[in-house]
């Protein structure tokens, strides 16, 4: 059976992950269009580990067809045949089947929203927050294959959430955001947004920026992983929904109904 590696860039937006150069993820396949099933990260996570992906929004279907198959598309992405749709019942668990699969399962996080004690947690064999918001270096020194046990990555990417990888004072902030604080004491950041007023069109620019930038950084790292694959491993990229940077005076993701929030990069396929 092939391994998988499932990366999820949280927030990545469609537009940010096409304008960035990325040789490495460009390897797996062509990227599409898709759709979030929900606007923020963890409801997002929910649909994953049922596992239903980011869909196309197909018209002239009927949605049942549409889910029956996405559940049929994992026989391929395992390599199994004897993969069903009744496998995933009653519990409509990915992580579930795959380990009567005989897969390994391991989960690495990087949103409080997905810690260990809450009930997305259930049925991974190895499931962890990771200590620091912006830690898919550390994931990456973490994987490991096994040439007898098949192994399956789901990997929840902080570097594409705001504050997108934030170092010194030069990118706008807001407070409260995932444990960004506003600064206690001292002086004032630079760009620190003002509870009172919205970040201006310069600042969106350059939040846009470099989420642009935290995808490329994001990239290099998804080659190191391929540097240690199997060739039959098999890869998704996608995002867990979108982001607002400053359209209809939004900004972020959540309690927003756009279609940039929904909209989100996805590719798929082995590596070999």
């Amino acid at each position: 059976m092939n391994n998988i590696v499932f990366i999820i860039m949280d927030s990545c937006r469609l537009d940010s992950f096409m304008n960035a150069n990325t040789p490495n993820i460009d390897r797996i396949g062509k990227v599409e269009k898709r759709y979030s099933y929900a606007s923020w990260t963890a409801p997002s996570h929910y649909a994953f580990t049922m596992g239903m992906l980011p869909h196309a929004s197909p018209t002239e279907i009927y949605a049942s067809e549409v889910y029956k198959e996405e559940f049929a598309l994992w026989t391929e992405r395992t390599g199994s045949k004897e993969l069903a749709f009744r496998d995933f019942l009653p519990e409509l668990s990915l992580p579930k089947v795959l380990s009567n699969l005989g897969y390994e399962t391991i989960a690495r996080v990087s949103m409080p929203v997905l810690n260990q004690y809450t009930l997305i947690n259930q049925h991974f064999d190895d499931y962890k927050l990771m200590d620091n918001h912006n830690n898919f270096a550390g994931m990456v020194e973490e994987i490991e294959f096994d040439e007898h046990i098949p192994k399956y990555y789901f990997l929840n990417l902080g570097e594409t959430h705001y504050p997108y990888m934030l170092e010194g004072d030069d990118l706008p902030r807001i407070s409260g955001v995932h444990g960004v604080f506003k600064s206690l004491g001292g002086s004032k950041p630079k760009n620190t947004a003002s509870s009172d007023h919205f970040f201006d069109s310069a600042q969106m620019k350059m939040l846009h920026d470099q989420q642009v930038t935290c995808v490329e950084y994001i990239d290099g790292y998804v080659g190191k992983i391929m540097d240690k694959a199997p060739e039959d491993t098999y890869f998704i990229v996608t995002a867990d929904h979108g982001e607002l940077f400053g359209e209809n005076g939004y900004f972020g993701h959540g309690p927003i109904m756009h279609e940039k929030c929904f909209e989100v990069p996805f590719v798929e396929g082995r590596l070999g």
